[in-house]
This record gives structure tokens, sequence and C-alpha cells, in this order.
């Protein structure tokens, strides 16, 4: 019986290589806006319906739609203030739906990766042929409509084959967000080519923060600032990861845009941050530390 994914080693946390950051960060900081497309009435995925009650599910389609009318750019605009860069988790179908948020991304010099071409078209139960037609949609979509080469994914709604990690790597792309396992990428196991997992934290996404755990704003402004101040301190040693996931039709309602925006302020007043997209951490660790973590793990469940 298989004892973990497969797609990883173990390396534990005290006495890894070192990594260091470009000007000596002690944090590569990212923020991963999450701009989504819900359809009303999608295909029918036979593992996970889309909606929680009858097409028309109005109530469910016009909160999300809310993100992409109003919540992004309040979102935008209070990244602008601190300078920070997004990496869009994209699913891509919103070139056609809202050309409007890809021109302001692009005009602010965000990156574009995939979150797959719809929030309501999982990839499970595809075959190979099916997946790898999802993916090099994603390619071809964003390289026509941003003038990006395609480097990261996440997939859409987080949703898997046996075959998705592999076919990202196969496929040309350079990260993954879909592992939550570690404060630092890492090398992922795959059939072809060199793969990096970038963190992409589950506990700072707003969907958990305000939707699972039902925490208030102010107490997310709080929970944002303690996740920077421990990895800011452990970085001292080798660099760490901070990645705050959002979804504008959450982080972007009056109030709680300013929880959002106090953490900003507070993160990017410290110095020795690296205010980085997915893109950059990938390729700096890719270059430097993918070999000698990959040589220095042992298998996950094996003793060392």
């Amino acid at each position: 019986m298989k004892r973990d994914p497969g797609l990883y080693g173990y390396l534990p946390y005290p006495g890894r290589p070192r990594i260091e950051w470009p000007g000596g960060a002690k944090v590569a900081f990212w923020v991963a806006p999450n701009i989504e497309f819900y359809e009303l009435d999608p295909p029918r995925n036979p593992a996970r319906a889309a909606w929680s009650r009858p097409v028309p599910d109005v109530q469910n389609y016009a909160y999300r739609d809310y993100g992409n009318r109003s919540g992004f750019w309040r979102m935008y605009e209070a990244m602008a203030r601190h300078k920070v860069r997004g990496s869009v988790s994209l699913n891509v179908a919103v070139c056609q739906h809202h050309p409007e948020i890809i021109q302001a991304c692009r005009d602010a010099d965000w990156e574009f990766y995939s979150h797959g071409t719809y929030n309501t078209r999982y990839l499970m139960g595809m075959d190979e042929a099916q997946e790898r037609a999802v993916i090099q949609d994603s390619i071809d979509t964003i390289r026509e409509h941003t003038g990006q080469q395609l480097d990261g994914w996440l997939a859409p709604a987080l949703t898997y084959t046996q075959n998705t990690l592999d076919l990202v790597a196969e496929m040309g792309l350079s990260y993954v967000c879909d592992l939550f396992h570690d404060d630092q990428p890492g090398p992922v196991k795959v059939r072809q080519g060199r793969l990096t997992s970038v963190p992409y934290s589950l506990e700072m996404n707003d969907v958990i923060v305000y939707n699972v755990n039902l925490v208030q704003p102010r107490r997310y402004a709080d929970i944002l600032k303690r996740q920077f101040d421990r990895l800011y301190r452990e970085g001292e040693q080798s660099g760490t990861v901070m990645c705050i996931p959002l979804h504008p039709y959450l982080v972007g309602h009056p109030y709680r845009i300013a929880a959002f925006e106090e953490a900003l302020a507070y993160i990017t007043g410290h110095d020795d941050v690296w205010l980085a997209t997915g893109r950059e951490i990938a390729a700096h660790f890719r270059a430097h530390y993918h070999d000698a973590f990959a040589a220095a793990e042992h298998p996950a469940g094996e003793p060392a």
C-alpha cells in the first residue's frame, strides 16, 4: 500500500541546504489573487457538483461574480498602493469574459499562471488526453491575451488526476502551487523534466479564513502579521516563503479590505523582504537549490 502521494521526498526543516534570496532577503513574499469565473450551468462532473443548489443557483453565482465586478478593483488598488505585484491564479476563460481585468493586471506587470479554464470544470475523471488539452488551452490563452509564457499551475478548484503534475512538467511549466506541505520551495517528483513546488498557503487563504474558520477581518490582519513574523525570524537561518492567496469576492468587500491592506503595510514596511512573483521564486530556487534539495531528501515515510 502506498504510504504517501509519491510526489515529494522527506527533508526535515532543520539541516536543509541553506536558501539565500536575492538581496539577502529573509522572506520571499508573494500575493496570489485567484481571478475566477464560475459558470451558471457548467457541464456535469460525476465526482463533484458545481453548485450546492439546483441550477440556476443565482445566489452563489452572483456571490462570486461580485469579485470580478467590485472586489477585484479594491484589492488591486490596495496592492498598487504598497507596490506589491500579483501572481494571478487565473481561470483562463476570464480573458474572454473580463478583458478589462486582464489589461489592468498586464499594466501592473503582474504574472499570470493557470487555475484551469473555469472554476466549475474539474480535472477529476479526465483521461490524459483531456487533461493535456486543458493545460494546452491555458498555455495558448495566456500567451495570446497576456504575451506571457505560462510557468505556474494551480489545479481548478484543487482537483487532480494521477497525471496532473507529470503533464504540467512535460508541457513546459516550471512550478506548481498544489502541494501545501512546506514553507520553502522543493522538488516535485515527475516522470519527465524538473518541477518546483512553491509554497501556497491554505491557512492564509481568505476562503479558509473567512468561509471555513469564520474569522473576523481584524483577526485576519493579525493572523497574516503573525505568519510573517515567524517566517521572517526563521528566514535569518534560511530563506522562507510567505504567500497570501486571495479571492476578490471575499477580500474585496468594503469591510474586509482594510485588514488586507494593514497586513501589506506591515510586511512591506520591513527590510529584507523580497516582493516577488511565483515565477521569480521558482526560477531562483530552480537555478540554485533544486538539485541540492533533491540530493538531500529521502523517500517520505521511510527513516533517514
